[in-house]
This record gives structure tokens, C-alpha cells and sequence, in this order.
């Protein structure tokens, strides 16, 4: 079937018509997506925190982009930080930016319980179900006290480098660790980890197994026993006779013997 001229030259004129609104709204689409920052949570808001966050910037915030929260599906800034509309919007060069709405760390931080609770969203379960009552959010302490989420390593994660993280509050068991007899800290064979559950337990000292003997025979499962003739202090409490974190006697003794055995 073939069209008039008149019909063929209408047809023409609607199709014309409809490529330039087509073409003029993603135009305007276009300018709005520019001009306007994105404010719902999600990978897409990164795109508004990079105009200004480079890679100069004194903390190195871009390196997030080389981890698993930076990753593909993974949340993006605006999931921990906030929309930080007032952030973001700022315009006034005379006046300090605004801060964004949930800062981790230096004089604006924000709330400990507030912080920990934007991590525990995502990180729930497994180790972490008594997080919310541990020692250390009971101490004001948030998860970026030990965990460096921009770092493309975190340290407290790598088990060479984990206890220097611990050390930095623990400083006893930090002298401890240097006597001659220790459990290897410093190259990572023995890790804090390993005996305790920072996220919480509801064992003494985060322990975690529900004793401190459990706990040991994990490794020294050849110190389990049972034994014919047991020494009643050792079935007990390992701790009675030996420091876990390092002594200058071996093998993790308290005191040399037989002074030990004696006392």
C-alpha cells in the first residue's frame, strides 16, 4: 500500500515531531541529572560525593572504590554517611560546610551507638549478635575505631598486622607479648581474634568459647585430658599458671619453677 503524498508528508512531520521531544527531554533529563545531587541511598549517590572528594584529599577516601563496600551492588556513601543534603548543597564559601550526617570520626563524630548501628544494619548475625551489649560500644568505642573501611586493607582484618590494632588501647598486653615467651603475635601465628570475639561473647574477657580452658584446648586440645591423675589447678583455670599474652618465663609461666608450684 502506498501513502499520498499529503499522508507520506504528515507522517513525516509527526515522526520529526516526536524524535525532537524525544530528543528534548533527555536533554533536559540530561541538565537536571547535573545539576542536582542524588539524595537516595545507593551506589548512584557516590557520584555526587567524588565532584569533590578526589584523589588529593588527605585521607584517602577514594580507595574504598578497591574494597568489598565499594564494589559493584554494594552500598555506596550516601548508606553510611547519609543523604547529607545540607552537606552536599552547601554553597556559601564563607561559611564552614556543613558536616555530613553521620561522621566517624575527629571532633564531629557522630553518636558511638548511632555509628555502630548504621554498620550492624548490614554486618548482622554470626559474630556480631552481642555486639550491641559488648565491652566496647559500652566503652563509646564505634566499629572505625578498629575497622578502616576506606583502606584497601584494614588492618585489624590482616593477621599480621592485627594486634598492633588491639595494642593501640591494650597496652599490658602490648608489654606482654615482648617478653621471650609468647605466642607469636608479631608474625601473626597467634592473633587476638583467635581467643577473643571483639563483636561481643558472652564469656569473660570476650572469649570465644564459654571458658577460658575451652578456649585454650582449641589449639591444646593434648592439655584436654581426661587424665588419670589431673593437677587441680590445670583442669581449672589454665590462667593459674600460665599468661596467655607473654611471660619472660617458658613456657607462659607466671613464675619460674618450682617457686611457681610452690606459691
Amino acid at each position: 500500500m502506498t501513502r499520498s503524498p499529503d499522508t507520506a508528508g504528515r507522517f513525516r512531520l509527526r515522526l520529526a515531531a516526536v524524535l525532537l521531544a524525544f530528543f528534548a527531554a533527555g536533554t533536559a533529563s540530561s541538565m537536571r541529572a547535573a545539576d542536582l545531587p542524588v539524595f537516595q541511598e545507593g551506589t548512584s549517590g557516590d557520584n555526587v560525593c567524588v565532584k569533590c572528594h578526589g584523589a588529593n584529599e588527605k585521607k584517602p577516601v577514594l580507595a574504598i572504590h578497591r574494597t568489598r563496600h565499594g564494589a559493584v551492588a554494594q552500598p555506596g556513601c550516601q548508606a553510611c554517611h547519609g543523604s547529607s543534603r545540607a552537606h552536599v548543597m552547601h554553597k556559601d564559601d564563607a561559611v564552614e560546610r556543613p558536616a555530613p550526617d553521620f561522621v566517624f570520626s575527629g571532633v564531629n563524630r557522630s553518636a558511638p551507638e548511632t555509628l555502630n548501628r548504621t554498620c550492624l544494619n548490614c554486618h548482622k548475625g554470626g559474630k556480631r549478635l552481642l555486639a550491641a551489649g559488648s565491652v566496647h560500644p559500652a566503652n563509646d568505642l564505634t566499629c572505625a575505631n578498629c575497622h578502616k573501611v576506606h583502606a584497601t586493607e584494614d588492618a585489624v582484618l590482616q593477621r599480621e598486622q592485627q594486634a598492633g590494632v588491639c595494642f593501640a588501647c591494650h597496652k599490658q598486653q602490648r608489654a606482654e607479648s615482648l617478653y621471650p615467651s609468647n605466642h607469636g603475635f608479631a608474625g601473626g601465628k597467634v592473633v587476638c581474634s583467635d581467643c577473643h570475639n571483639p563483636h561481643g561473647s558472652s564469656a569473660p574477657k570476650l572469649l570465644v568459647k564459654p571458658t577460658l580452658n575451652e578456649t585454650c584446648f582449641a589449639c591444646h586440645a593434648d592439655k584436654r585430658g581426661p587424665f588419670l591423675w589431673e593437677h587441680p589447678p590445670a583442669s581449672d583455670d589454665c590462667s593459674h599458671c600460665h599468661n596467655p599474652h607473654g611471660s619472660a618465663h617458658a613456657p607462659l609461666l607466671k613464675s619460674r619453677p618450682p617457686w611457681l608450684c610452690q606459691s
